[in-house]
């Protein structure tokens, strides 16, 4: 847990399945609502990825057919509708260390979107997996889902894996859908880049903060 982190550099070389296989293990014993244990997890590799992140990239950037139903953004889940407080300052936190990280000037909106596009090429990983629950579940599905991501990415730091989790790629879901061949009754959660870190990337050398014990406890005595 204290070791993990946001990779946003990858190497491109990719796993063996038996080390991305002995992840999912471990992440299936993620605990869920009357055990319904309601992820499905689609993993693209290779010539797959590559379709994947292309299809992304097109989406992100307009250069594909914007007439089309998949070209407009359709989340599944809605994206936070504002940020507050303590949650504002954390996201701005977070985005100047990043934008630092990777020597864009504040108030630069060309780097920006330069920066945030890097989410649709996956950050050059060398895998992907897309995080998909059934959609009758409603919150608490998404909700066991964002447990297995957890795990996921837990246990593929125990491997020395690296990991990404990525809201940003949910934003087309129709799309992923059907690039995938998803049945209409799946609702994209998420998306996880991983692979190995490209440790001498700059992006990679900062770390987030957390919160005190006092800022998120309330103990009732």
């Amino acid at each position: 847990m204290t070791a993990r982190h946001s990779c946003r550099a990858f190497l491109p070389d990719p796993l063996p399945r038996a080390t991305i296989e002995a992840i999912l293990t471990v992440a299936q014993k993620t605990a869920s609502w009357n055990n319904t244990q309601p992820w499905q997890v689609t993993i693209a590799s290779g010539a797959a990825r590559d379709a994947f992140r292309d299809l992304m990239v097109s989406l992100a950037t307009g250069s594909g057919s914007p007439d089309s139903a998949e070209a407009k953004p359709d989340a599944d889940f809605p994206f936070p509708r504002e940020y507050r407080g303590a949650a504002l300052d954390r996201r701005r936190a977070c985005g100047f260390q990043l934008y630092d990280a990777v020597g864009v000037a504040r108030g630069d909106k060309v780097a920006y979107a330069r920066q945030a596009l890097r989410n649709f090429q996956l950050f050059d990983a060398p895998h992907v997996a897309i995080i998909s629950t059934e959609e009758p579940l409603g919150v608490y599905g998404a909700v066991d889902c964002g447990a297995y991501v957890s795990n996921f990415m837990t246990a593929a730091t125990s491997f020395g894996v690296a990991t990404i989790a990525q809201a940003a790629l949910a934003v087309h879901s129709r799309a992923i859908r059907t690039h995938f061949g998803m049945g209409e009754d799946r609702r994209v959660v998420c998306g996880i880049s991983f692979g190995l870190a490209d440790a001498a990337h700059p992006v990679n050398a900062y770390r987030t903060a957390r919160a005190g014990l006092d800022e998120v406890v309330t103990w009732a005595e």
